[in-house]
C-alpha cells in the first residue's frame, strides 16, 4: 500500500511539474516557445577609396590580410569597424610591387600570387616563385597542379611550370575568366561566347556550351554556374546539359560569380546577392551594405566573412553567431548609448552620411508613443530577467512620461514633448510649442490619440508586470489622470486653449459620424474601450466600467470594434471630405494603435464573453496583417492564440532585422525576382514582403511593402520600439525562450 501511494504521489507530482513547465510567466499555456539557438547575423564593415579608382580583384590570404588590386597597384585596409568606416590606402609593405605593372592577383595555396607584364610571382615561398611568361599584355592567371599556372591574354593561353612553357593554346572567344578544378584535374575557361574545358597535360580545348555575353563563372558540385549580362545558367559538367537562363534575379546584369563555402554569390551592376537553398536570394544593395553600386569582384575573407569589391570601395560582410538574446543586448546598448533624450526613446538626426557621432537627438510628435513602446519592452525585460538595469530604464523613461503631464497647465493632459526653451527653430512644428511655467522649458501641444493609446499601453504593462510598488503606483496614477481627463471632457483630449485636439477624439458624435467602412470608427471604439478597461482594472473606479458599458451598449462601440477588417475600405462619395480623406488607403499608423490597444482590450476584458468577442476581432485584424510578417503584430496575436501566431515569421522578422538602423536609401523596384502587384487599397506592392534588411528602416506604423525609400544616412532609429518591444514581449508571454547557450 505504501508503494502504491508513493507511485500515485510520483505520478501526481510529475503531472504538476509538467503543468507548471507548460505555462509562461503570465500563467498562459506555453506550448510553442521558440528555442533561442545561435544563428548567423550579418553586418557590413565598409572601406572607401579616397579618389577614383579602377578596381580589378580582391583576395584574403591565410593570415586574413586583404589586398585589393587596382590599375594603380595594391591597396590595403586601414581602420574600419561596424558603423565606423575605414579607408583603402596604397600598400607600402612590399614597396617593390609598386614598381610593377600588376595585371591580376589570385590566391594559390592561400598565398598571394601576382601577374605582371613579365612574370607570375609571389612574396610567399621565400619569393622563389617567379615564372616569366613572355606575353605582351596578359591579364589573367590561375594556379593548377603542382605550381603550374595558366596565363591568358585575349584568346591565347600558356601553361607555365618550373619556369617552362608546358603548352600553348588558342581559344575562339575572348577570355573572361579561368578556374582550375582539383576534382576534375582540368582548367575551365570562360570566353565571352563560350565555356571551355582544357586538358592539363596536352592543352586540348573542348567546347562545353556556347552562348553570348558571358561574364563570370563558379564551380559547385559538378556544375558550372555561368553568369551573363542577362542572368545565369547552370551547366551539368557530367552530362554537358545546360539549364535555361535564369533571369528572375535582383539584377540580371551579372558581373562576377563566386562559390564561398558552398553558397553561390553573384555580383551585379546593382549590388550582390547570394542564392539560397529555396532558390530565393539574400540581396545586398545600397549604402547599408556597399560602398558604391556596381560589384566588380567577390571573394572569401577570413572565417565567416565575404568581401564585396565595388567601383568605389570594399565591403566586408561579417557573419557572426548571435542568439536573439545577444541581438537584444546589442540593441539595448544602442539605445542607451545614443537614443535617450531626457528619458525619451528618440531618434538620432542631422547625421553626416551615417556618422553616428555627428548626429543630435531629435524631438518628435510621438516622443510619448515611441517612449511608451520602449517602456513596455523594458517592463517585460524586467519581469523576465529581474534586471536592475531594466528597472532603472523604466524609472527614467516613466519620469519623462510623467513630466509630459506636469509641464503643461492642463490637468491630465499629456504634452507631445518638451524641450529647453529658445530652440523652436531647431524643433519640428515650431508653431505647436508653448512656453511652460518654468521659463527654461517649452512643451508641445496638439497631442493625438496615438499618443494616448501608447501611454495607456505602457502604464498598463508596468502596472501588471513590474513588481516595484513605487513604479507601479506612479504608472497607475498617470493612467488614472489621463483617463479622468478624457472622461471629464466627454471623451476628448482638450488642449491648453480649451478645444479638443485634432485627433484626440473618442466621443460618439465623432466616432459614429463615420460610416462603418471608415477605419476611425472601428479604431477609436476599440481603443477607448481598451483604455477604460485598463483604467478600471488598475484603479477599481466604477466610473470607468460604467462608461465603457455605456459606450458599448448605448452607442454601439462593441459593434463598431467587431466590424471585420475586410469591410474597411474607401468611403462612399456622400460620406464627407473628412471620411474620404481618412479612407483613401490603408493606414499603418492605425494598425499600431489597434495592436497597442489590444493589450488592454483583451487582457483586462470585463468578462469572458467580451474577451471572446475581442479575441475574434484581434485575430481577424491579425489575419489581414499576416502578409506583412511584422514581428510585433505576431506577438500580439500570440497573446490571444499562442498555438498559431506565425512563429516562424516572427523569428524571421527578429533575425532579419539589420543591426545597422541608419536610414539608408534602399531601392528594390528594379528587381526581377519579386512579383509586383497591381495598386490596391492596402498598398501591398508585392506578393511577398521582403526581409527587413533589404528595406529601409521602418517603425511598426509604416508600410513594410514599400520597395523604395530612405535617405542618405542622415538619421538612425532606436531599436527600443522597433525590435526590443516584440522580443521582450515574446519572452514575457513565453513564446520566445531564453538563450540556449551563454548567459541571459
Amino acid at each position: 500500500m505504501r508503494f502504491r501511494n508513493l507511485f500515485l504521489f510520483t505520478i501526481l507530482l510529475s503531472t504538476l511539474m509538467l503543468s507548471c513547465a507548460c505555462f509562461a510567466q503570465d500563467g498562459r499555456a506555453d506550448i510553442s516557445s521558440y528555442k533561442d539557438l545561435p544563428f548567423r547575423q550579418e553586418y557590413a564593415v565598409k572601406f572607401s577609396f579616397e579618389s577614383d579608382m579602377e578596381v580589378l580583384k580582391v583576395n584574403s590570404d591565410r593570415n586574413g590580410v586583404v589586398e585589393v588590386l587596382t590599375t594603380k597597384g595594391i591597396y590595403r585596409l586601414y581602420a574600419g569597424a561596424f558603423l565606423y568606416p575605414g579607408k583603402l590606402q596604397k600598400a607600402q609593405m612590399y614597396f617593390t610591387l609598386n614598381d610593377k605593372s600588376l595585371r591580376d592577383a589570385v590566391l594559390y595555396r592561400d598565398q598571394f600570387v601576382y601577374l605582371d607584364d613579365r612574370s607570375v610571382l609571389s612574396n610567399g615561398w621565400a619569393g622563389r616563385l617567379n615564372m616569366p611568361h613572355d606575353m605582351q599584355a596578359p591579364d589573367l592567371v590561375a594556379g593548377g597542379e603542382d605550381f603550374s599556372f595558366l596565363v591568358a591574354q585575349d584568346q591565347q593561353v600558356k601553361l607555365l611550370q618550373n619556369g617552362d612553357v608546358k603548352w600553348k593554346a588558342n581559344i575562339a572567344s575572348p577570355i573572361r575568366q579561368i578556374r582550375y578544378s582539383e576534382d576534375q584535374k582540368v582548367f575551365y575557361v570562360l570566353g565571352k561566347k563560350a565555356f571551355y574545358q582544357m586538358d592539363i597535360f596536352t592543352g586540348k580545348v573542348s567546347t562545353l556550351v556556347e552562348g553570348d555575353q558571358f561574364t563570370s563563372f563558379a564551380l559547385q558540385e559538378g556544375r558550372a554556374i555561368i553568369g551573363t549580362l542577362k542572368g545565369y545558367l547552370s551547366l551539368d559538367l557530367g552530362t554537358g546539359k545546360p539549364s535555361a537562363i535564369q533571369d528572375q534575379l535582383p539584377c540580371p546584369q551579372i558581373t562576377c560569380v563566386e562559390n564561398i563555402g558552398g553558397d553561390i554569390w553573384f555580383g551585379s551592376e546593382k549590388g550582390a546577392y547570394m542564392l539560397r537553398p529555396d532558390d530565393t536570394f539574400n540581396y545586398y544593395y545600397g549604402d547599408r551594405w556597399l560602398v558604391g553600386d556596381s560589384v566588380k569582384d567577390i571573394s572569401k575573407g577570413s572565417t565567416d566573412e565575404v568581401l564585396l569589391l565595388t567601383d568605389q570601395g570594399l565591403s566586408k560582410l561579417v557573419f557572426k553567431e548571435y542568439s536573439l538574446y545577444d541581438k537584444a543586448m546589442f540593441y539595448e546598448n544602442q539605445v542607451r548609448d545614443r537614443h535617450i533624450r531626457f528619458g525619451f526613446n528618440a531618434s538620432l538626426g542631422d547625421m553626416e552620411r551615417g556618422n553616428v557621432a555627428s548626429g543630435r537627438l531629435k524631438d518628435s510628435d510621438n516622443d510619448g508613443l515611441w517612449t511608451a513602446m520602449y517602456l513596455g519592452g523594458q517592463a517585460f525585460r524586467y519581469a523576465v530577467t529581474k534586471s536592475d538595469v531594466a528597472l532603472q530604464n523604466v524609472r527614467e523613461s516613466l519620469d519623462a512620461m510623467e513630466r509630459l503631464y506636469t509641464i503643461n497647465p492642463v490637468v491630465g493632459f499629456p504634452s507631445r514633448s518638451f524641450h529647453r526653451a529658445g530652440y523652436e527653430k531647431h524643433l519640428s512644428d515650431p508653431e505647436r510649442w508653448q512656453r511652460a511655467a518654468d521659463p527654461e522649458w517649452d512643451w508641445k501641444a496638439t497631442t493625438s490619440s496615438d499618443e494616448a493609446i501608447g501611454h495607456v499601453f505602457a502604464f498598463g504593462v508596468i502596472a501588471e508586470v513590474v513588481e516595484d510598488e513605487q513604479v507601479r503606483d506612479q504608472a497607475i496614477r498617470l493612467l488614472d489622470g489621463l483617463m479622468q481627463h478624457i472622461v471629464d471632457h466627454d471623451y476628448y483630449l482638450v488642449d491648453y486653449d480649451g478645444k479638443p485636439t485634432l485627433w484626440g477624439k473618442w466621443n460618439p458624435d465623432y466616432v459614429n459620424g463615420f460610416p462603418p467602412m471608415v477605419g476611425d470608427r472601428k479604431l477609436n471604439s476599440s481603443n477607448i474601450i481598451g483604455m477604460l478597461q485598463t483604467a478600471y482594472h488598475f484603479t477599481g473606479k466604477e466610473q470607468y466600467r460604467q462608461k465603457a458599458f455605456e459606450l458599448m451598449e448605448q452607442y454601439g462601440y462593441l459593434k463598431n470594434l467587431m466590424v471585420p477588417m475586410g469591410r474597411i475600405g474607401q468611403a462612399d462619395d456622400d460620406a464627407g471630405e473628412w471620411a474620404e480623406m481618412l479612407s483613401q488607403s490603408w493606414n499603418h499608423s492605425d494598425d499600431e494603435m489597434y495592436f497597442l490597444g489590444y493589450w488592454g482590450l483583451y487582457r483586462y476584458a470585463f468578462n469572458d464573453s467580451l474577451q471572446h468577442h475581442y479575441s475574434e476581432a484581434i485575430i481577424d485584424h491579425w489575419e489581414a496583417e499576416r502578409p506583412e510578417k511584422d514581428g510585433l503584430w505576431n506577438i500580439f496575436a500570440a497573446m490571444v492564440s499562442p498555438e498559431q501566431y506565425d512563429q516562424q515569421e516572427t523569428i524571421w522578422y527578429l533575425k532579419e532585422y539589420p543591426l545597422d538602423l541608419i536610414d539608408w536609401a534602399t531601392v528594390n523596384s528594379h528587381r526581377k525576382d519579386i512579383e509586383i502587384l497591381d495598386p490596391n487599397f492596402r498598398e501591398q506592392a508585392t506578393a511577398n514582403v521582403l526581409p527587413p534588411d533589404e528595406l529601409r528602416i521602418r517603425r511598426h506604423n509604416a508600410n513594410r511593402f514599400e520597395l523604395d525609400g530612405g535617405k542618405s544616412g542622415t538619421s538612425e532609429y532606436s531599436a527600443g520600439d522597433i525590435w526590443l518591444l516584440p522580443y521582450w514581449m515574446g519572452r514575457y508571454l513565453g513564446v520566445i525562450g531564453a538563450p540556449q547557450v551563454g548567459s541571459q
